[in-house]
């Protein structure tokens, strides 16, 4: 025993000593926010595995704590591997995992949680899922991608990506084309050590890099104050730069860019002026980006004559000009002159009778003179007898046709064919907005849509065209509330017109013709119209269905209802990985009323 000393030397009654002995056991200072040049290191603990099936696929960081409050949800990271390549990812999941066993849920640990100012982070583990994306390397000076193939090694430190070259190319992003936006995570712009320290985010509008996507077609989806008008317009205006051309034949001819863009909230003629709002600095930002911006003097606004209505246009200085629609346009989509939905009896009754019409009254006949010609009992009779047109199939066509909104054909006012054929409505650089707010019949609006558009469609898809300036024109129709125009629907005149423009947005990369859909009911476009869209653009929308319907991973699905304004999600396959975008704060041209 007394080789044990005199215990008493030990005794740790004394507060002083008892203190002095545990600063003994004090924790290291690990405070590392930024010291080590990353966030954490890979965890082979929680398991390091790349997969063929993503779903199998198991890669975590542990995050130290320095860094922890840094890191969000969408942080896109890199992973070196040895020789030079790197792993660039994206933090799919956060969670804190204990790092000593015990049991928390106590009252004990509650109320010393509910004194206590602060977690010690050091007590818990807090690890990144990741998804890896892809493979960057080097491919002589240039940096490319490929598919996650290799498996990082353990405690390999990662850190946030940076650097925008790695940053694009791990998103597949291009380096040139027209402007969306800039690249987001959380409605936070990405930031990098360069200057400007943005990363921009554009859409492919050159042969070289495959086919112009504004041929390959858009959809612009988002709620009301969602900032879509906003939105489109910034990209409408940069499809309009005076440099910005397209080949129209084999020679080499390149023209610029018409649009045409139909507009039920009488909107976008604003783009003739420049923005008020816009100071200096959003100007020298533009150009240090190579956007086009201000107002575009190339526009006007063709008002469609339609009755009483009178059109007022305080709001902008765009030069206005009146057309009307001739009711020769009828012979080649009969669908316009029905008021309601008709059966196939019914439609191939009426086309026979508009042959018959124009065959006597030549291609002048209007309206009231087609009314007139139906009303002849003798007609009716006639063809009932022969047993070309029963009866009641008849009496429904003519109840249709003498239900058409009054003053809508064959008004005060040039023909839209003729400004077409004196090269007025569809131009190279011209911007030609179609308002029809001020017409209150809500069917008057949409045939005056249907029927321009069906004309441009026409145009551009016939071996025959009768207006060149459509056909050798690079084209783009813009279509506001489209899913008032191109819904699905129960009727020969809805299967004609989504027919129609299925067909145009199949052909679209062939014929320069490109539909810029703008909707905040995205779920009424009809299917085969909305598979042909190649760039999705979707702001926030509140609606389950609408959301559903955009059809964009799920992963940023349930990001779209916390959206703020000017927040966007872009899926586009053919041009990047589904990103989330910033849009410009301040519109490049006048936007909104006083």
């Amino acid at each position: 025993m007394s080789d044990l000393g005199d215990f008493a030397d030990h005794d740790r009654g004394d507060d002083a000593d008892a203190a002095d002995d545990d600063a003994d056991f004090e924790r290291p200072d690990l405070d590392d926010t930024g010291s080590d040049d990353g966030l954490g290191a890979l965890a082979v603990s929680e398991g390091l595995r790349i997969h063929e099936d993503g779903q199998e696929t198991t890669l975590k960081a542990y995050v130290t704590a320095g860094n922890r409050s840094a890191v969000r949800l969408g942080t896109y990271l890199v992973a070196p591997y040895p020789g030079g390549e790197k792993l660039f990812c994206k933090i799919t999941g956060l969670e804190y995992v204990q790092a000593f066993q015990s049991d928390d849920a106590t009252e004990i640990h509650a109320r010393r949680a509910m004194r206590s100012e602060s977690v010690d982070e050091q007590d818990y583990k807090f690890l990144a899922e990741l998804d890896p994306v892809a493979v960057l390397y080097r491919d002589g000076d240039d940096l490319k991608r490929r598919m996650a193939d290799r498996v990082p090694k353990p405690e390999t430190v990662v850190r946030a990506a940076d650097d925008a070259t790695e940053i694009k190319t791990g998103l597949k992003i291009p380096e040139d084309g027209v402007f969306l936006g800039h690249l987001s995570v959380g409605g936070e712009k990405v930031r990098t050590a360069a200057e400007p320290p943005t990363i921009d985010y554009r859409v492919k509008d050159d042969y070289e890099a495959g086919d112009p996507l504004v041929f390959r077609h858009t959809l612009v989806a988002g709620g009301t104050g969602s900032g879509k008008t906003h939105s489109a317009k910034n990209v409408l205006r940069q499809y309009l730069h005076e440099d910005r051309r397209y080949p129209v034949d084999a020679g080499g001819a390149e023209r610029r860019l018409a649009v045409v863009q139909f507009d039920p909230q009488d909107e976008y003629a604003q783009m003739h002026d420049d923005n008020p709002e816009a100071d200096a600095g959003d100007e020298r930002r533009w150009e240090t980006q190579g956007l086009a911006h201000g107002g575009h003097d190339d526009t006007v606004a063709f008002v469609p004559k339609v009755g009483s209505a009178s059109y007022a246009a305080a709001h902008h200085d765009a030069e206005r000009v009146e057309f009307t629609v001739p009711f020769s346009m009828v012979r080649d989509n009969p669908w316009l002159v029905a008021s309601s939905g008709l059966n196939d009896n019914q439609y191939g009754a009426l086309r026979l009778l508009l042959d018959r019409f124009f065959d006597n009254y030549g291609a002048g006949g209007t309206y009231r003179e087609f009314c007139s010609f139906l009303d002849d009992p003798a007609l009716k009779e006639e063809l009932d007898e022969s047993g070309r047109v029963h009866e009641a199939t008849y009496e429904a066509v003519l109840r249709r046709v003498h239900g058409m909104p009054s003053g809508l054909f064959d008004q005060d006012a040039r023909s839209i064919t003729e400004l077409v054929e004196n090269r007025q409505f569809v131009r190279p650089g011209r911007l030609s907005v179609v308002p029809t707010y001020h017409i209150s019949n809500s069917r008057a609006a949409e045939t005056v849509v249907l029927a321009v558009s069906s004309l441009l469609v026409d145009q551009k898809l016939s071996n025959d065209p009768r207006y060149e300036s459509i056909k050798e024109t690079p084209l783009v129709v813009g279509m506001d509330e489209a899913h008032n125009f191109l819904a699905d629907a129960d009727s020969v005149q809805a299967n004609k017109v989504v027919g129609k423009f299925t067909e145009a947005a199949k052909q679209g990369r062939k014929e320069r013709l490109g539909l810029f859909l703008i909707t905040q009911d995205p779920q009424d476009i009809a299917d085969p119209v909305f598979k042909q869209v190649n760039t999705t653009v979707v702001l926030n929308l509140g609606d389950e269905d609408a959301i559903n319907a955009v059809n964009i991973p799920s992963s940023l699905q349930s990001k779209v209802p916390y959206m703020e304004k000017g927040q966007m999600v872009v899926y586009s396959p053919d041009n990047s990985e589904p990103v989330e975008i910033q849009g410009l704060p301040t519109c490049l041209t006048r936007h909104g009323r006083d």
